[in-house]
């Protein structure tokens, strides 16, 4: 009888550490995530405060890095996707002065219009950064789970008309500095004597207005790719919050 009791005993022991092991592993297994249907661990849920600060870290980066690819020498001179073409609305001034044989102050002009911008993007970045200071936990989710330009939209719509009052004295300073005006007015002087004949109304396009608006929309474009690069390349999340942040969505 003593040795079934004593059987008994070591059996009921094996049970009892067996569970406690089994209790481990649940416990780990929770401290490190929740357990899926599949029985493997999944990454545990983002709070709020980390959604936010990969965010903001997130348009940080790419604002940086787009601001600097744009402000550089032919930032926007030699990328086709962001390069200042002759204005449309004055496209006319272009041909006319094809016409007569101005190709070279064609060429300056379309050059300077492009070093104008690529100027003036040295100091925007400080005024992107001032736009996510104020994003909310519902924009963040939102953004995050928005897809792709999600983020880089949030920031062309609650910024855009603020940027455009903040950046114009910008361009004006760097229109100045490169002289566009200096290859711009021959060009309209040229094409507005011949409208006496033609009947055509003069040209007098805003060029500030025109740089402005090209020079933003040519920075969302970059800050757009950078963010594109964060969301599809793990090489590209260069922190730990990016790489959690963004890392939720390769799981998905």
């Amino acid at each position: 009888m003593k040795k079934i009791w004593l059987g008994i005993s070591v059996l009921s022991l094996g049970v009892m550490l067996n569970s406690c092991d089994t209790l481990t592993d649940v416990a780990q297994t929770v401290a490190e995530g929740v357990t899926t249907e599949g029985g493997t661990a999944a990454a545990p849920a983002l709070t709020n405060a980390e959604v936010i600060s990969g965010l903001k870290e997130a348009l940080s980066v790419g604002i940086k890095n787009g601001a600097n690819k744009a402000s550089m020498v032919d930032g926007f001179m030699n990328n086709a996707k962001i390069k200042l073409p002759f204005p449309e609305e004055a496209i006319v001034v272009k041909d006319k002065a094809l016409e007569l044989g101005l190709n070279g102050q064609v060429d300056k002009f379309e050059l300077t219009l492009n070093r104008a911008a690529e100027e003036a993007s040295k100091t925007a970045a400080p005024i992107f950064v001032d736009a996510i200071k104020n994003m909310s936990i519902a924009d963040g989710f939102a953004i995050l789970n928005g897809g792709d330009g999600a983020a880089t939209q949030y920031l062309r719509d609650n910024t855009t008309s603020k940027l455009v009052t903040a950046f114009s004295p910008k361009v004006a300073e760097a229109t100045d500095k490169v002289q566009l005006t200096k290859y711009w007015t021959p060009l309209t002087n040229t094409y507005n004597k011949t409208t006496i004949l033609t009947g055509k109304p003069k040209v007098n396009t805003d060029l500030n207005q025109y740089v402005t608006d090209r020079a933003i929309t040519g920075l969302f474009t970059l800050v757009q790719e950078e963010e594109g690069k964060i969301r599809k390349d793990p090489i590209a999340r260069v922190s730990d919050i990016l790489k959690k942040v963004f890392g939720s969505l390769d799981r998905k």
